[in-house]
């Protein structure tokens, strides 16, 4: 069956929406949280709104929206925990994955059917995902993408310096648990696409992606997201056109594409990164003061093999991190 032939079947255009609005929202997020450097922070919370999943099944309610409530009230534990205890972040969260998995388990285990019908939640069950679920998936992902394009001034700079944020009259409190809310809300609308347990993937991968050859906070973003939406779609096309050989799940495959896409990305990135640092070698804002030397081991001069950079009215030569400039009889080191 070719791609085309694949968009005419009414469970696969579901599925390819649900997936292309997961893969915008997820990497949308996901930035804040690489920029906090707390990028496992999805994986607690999923773990978390496994219990949630679970209540939901036991009592015939949507695991959804029990999910939802779950994976808020542990983003807001784990944002707690982190800020106003004397627990550090990885030990909150860590508290979270144990907690939340052993939870949704014995939930589930009150009701011997549930533990069954979890594994869609838990590894995605895209290609099942029924019209009521794409419309929650868009409503969700649509107020995510919302709130972080609409607070992404007020976000980053939380995110980058919390004691500027604070000296600027920021709320920064009020902004960390905005980021966790949203953080919960994510990890749900991903949950029928990659499952709860993949599901910080889609979050991080392709934020690191876009990290190697992008240089600003809002390109990261926004190259993220288009990222994320080409894995899920990817990822999903390629597993539906190999159903017929092997029973891949689409979840893994989206995954595997996004890191696919990761590890062309990161030669990229250290090519752009030393051409760089080769036009730039030293951070622009000032040049270091003047240390006069009589010795140096080299002699600079054109052909000397080492980078020259000029210098009002002469030349530095780079070599072993420093410049080098021959004036008179002397070397100066910056």
């Amino acid at each position: 069956m070719s791609p085309i032939e694949l968009l005419t079947l009414p469970f696969m255009q579901r599925a390819f929406l649900a997936a292309f609005v997961t893969g915008l929202a997820a990497p949308a997020v996901g930035t804040y949280l690489v920029q906090r450097r707390v990028s496992l922070m999805g994986d607690g919370i999923g773990h978390v709104a496994i219990t949630g999943v679970a209540i939901g099944l036991v009592t015939s309610s949507s695991p959804t929206w029990t999910a939802v409530a779950a994976a808020i009230v542990g983003a807001v534990l784990i944002e707690t925990l982190r800020e106003r205890g004397q627990t550090g972040a990885d030990v909150a969260l860590a508290l979270l994955f144990y907690g939340g998995l052993a939870g949704g388990l014995f939930v589930a285990g009150l009701d011997g059917e549930s533990t069954a019908k979890m594994d869609q939640y838990l590894f995605g069950s895209i290609t099942t995902i029924s019209e009521a679920d794409v419309l929650t998936t868009m409503v969700l992902a649509a107020g995510v993408l919302a709130v972080c394009i609409g607070l992404a001034p007020q976000l980053f700079a939380v995110a980058q310096d919390p004691e500027f944020a604070i000296v600027a009259g920021l709320r920064v409190r009020s902004y960390n648990l905005v980021v966790a809310v949203l953080t919960a809300v994510s990890v749900t609308v991903a949950m029928r696409t990659v499952g709860l347990l993949l599901v910080s993937a889609l979050m991080i991968v392709p934020v690191a992606t876009a990290q190697q050859v992008t240089r600003s906070f809002r390109s990261t973003m926004v190259a993220a997201m288009g990222l994320g939406a080409l894995a899920a779609l990817g990822g999903l096309l390629f597993a539906a056109l190999a159903s017929y050989r092997a029973d891949f799940a689409p979840g893994a495959t989206i995954v595997l594409v996004s890191l696919a896409g990761f590890a062309l990305a990161w030669p990229v990135g250290a090519w752009l990164r030393r051409r760089q640092r080769l036009r730039e070698p030293f951070p622009t804002g000032g040049v270091p003061g003047h240390e006069p030397t009589r010795e140096h081991p080299h002699v600079h001069g054109p052909g000397c093999g080492h980078l020259a950079v000029p210098h009002d009215d002469h030349v530095d030569y780079v070599h072993d991190g420093h410049r080098h400039a021959p004036h008179g009889e002397h070397y100066d080191e910056h």
